[in-house]
């Protein structure tokens, strides 16, 4: 899918491609923030989360680039426990929200969604390009395909909210991003747990051919 060139894992464009991919983060999050306010949108908010603790992975993923196999399994474990506290305070939001009633926009949040798709997508090429990925880049590639499929949700909740003047479907796209963040964590939880066992099958396969 990704085509052209790649970008060997252990070079410096990787230490580019993550800090391009890690303020690209940090702006949409700031604009999901804003835009998530300005249009009572739980969906919007919860997505400004979600990119919110992309941004920490991507630096935790820039300092696992000099660190030891277990530092980056730490790094993945963390941003991965991230991910299900956002999604319960997500849910928590929106149960809030559904009791205490919310008006949100639906351009506002078509509009928003529309422009954080472009940037995921830019990103989730720019990670997919590169090649023998670390446990810390497949979890920030997992954050970044998590994103896009959030924005389209958010783009067919705006259409509908605008068609309607309903909240629910602002709700049920914010849960959605939250069990969308849910199962991510837990890959990324379990891609960690699975690095564990790799290494010490290289390790052992390392001691048998050095006793042959």
């Amino acid at each position: 899918m990704s085509g052209g060139h790649e970008v060997d894992a252990g070079s410096p464009e990787k230490r580019k491609t993550l800090w391009v991919v890690l303020w690209l983060n940090v702006a949409i999050a700031i604009g999901f923030f804003a835009v998530g306010y300005f249009a009572d949108s739980n969906a919007l908010l919860a997505n400004g989360l979600d990119n919110s603790s992309d941004a920490i992975v991507y630096a935790l993923s820039l300092l696992a680039l000099t660190r030891s196999r277990v530092w980056q399994r730490g790094a993945a474990r963390f941003s991965g426990i991230m991910l299900l506290v956002f999604a319960a305070g997500v849910i928590f939001d929106a149960v809030r929200r559904f009791v205490e009633g919310s008006d949100p926009g639906g351009f506002m949040m078509l509009a928003m969604a529309a422009v954080a798709a472009i940037v995921n997508l830019i990103c989730l090429r720019m990670l997919q390009r590169t090649k023998e990925k670390d446990v810390s880049m497949r979890a920030a590639t997992t954050f970044s395909f998590n994103d896009f499929i959030a924005n389209g949700g958010i783009i067919i909740a705006g259409i509908i909210v605008m068609l309607t003047g309903a909240n629910w479907p602002d709700l049920v796209v914010g849960i959605a991003v939250a069990c969308i963040a849910l199962y991510g964590g837990v890959q990324i939880l379990r891609d960690a747990h699975h690095d564990i066992h790799d290494e010490k099958g290289t390790e052992h396969e390392g001691g048998d051919q050095f006793r042959l």
